[in-house]
């Protein structure tokens, strides 16, 4: 029985990932200002931050498939619901990982006390609802 509940927990964490959070955006966009404004770019720099912004823009397409994801939950069985969770999280995974390089070529233009700040103000914390 513990076994199970366990794995009914996972699988009600990773459906939950699906979901992008609320004020999600907002709290993003706030974020980035203020690593901008700590980072003090130089005028060769920003062409670097605006690719590493474009990468990290929300996708409507997985944003769809999120919503989409959601609505059907309710109403598939419970294989089908895994299935859908795991193609989810391997679409998701894809994203990340394009958005990681990314980021890695913008950490590669920024000086290493650029670097040192862009560590410093990016290192996710505890309790933060953006932070997952």
């Amino acid at each position: 029985m513990a076994t199970k509940s366990a794995f009914f927990a996972t699988l009600s964490i990773a459906a939950a990932l699906v979901l992008a959070p609320a004020g999600a955006a907002l709290a993003q966009a706030r974020d980035a200002a203020d690593l901008h404004a700590a980072l003090h770019l130089t005028l060769p720099q920003e062409t670097a931050w605006r690719d590493y912004q474009q990468a990290l823009e929300p996708d409507p397409v997985a944003q769809s498939r999120h919503q989409a994801a959601q609505t059907m939950m309710a109403s598939l069985p419970t294989p089908r619901r895994i299935d859908l969770i795991e193609a989810n999280m391997q679409a998701d995974l894809e994203v990340m990982h394009r958005q990681g390089e990314a980021t890695k070529a913008f950490y590669g233009a920024l000086t290493p006390e650029q670097r040192v700040t862009f560590d410093r103000e990016t290192l996710p914390t505890p309790g933060r609802a953006d932070d997952r």
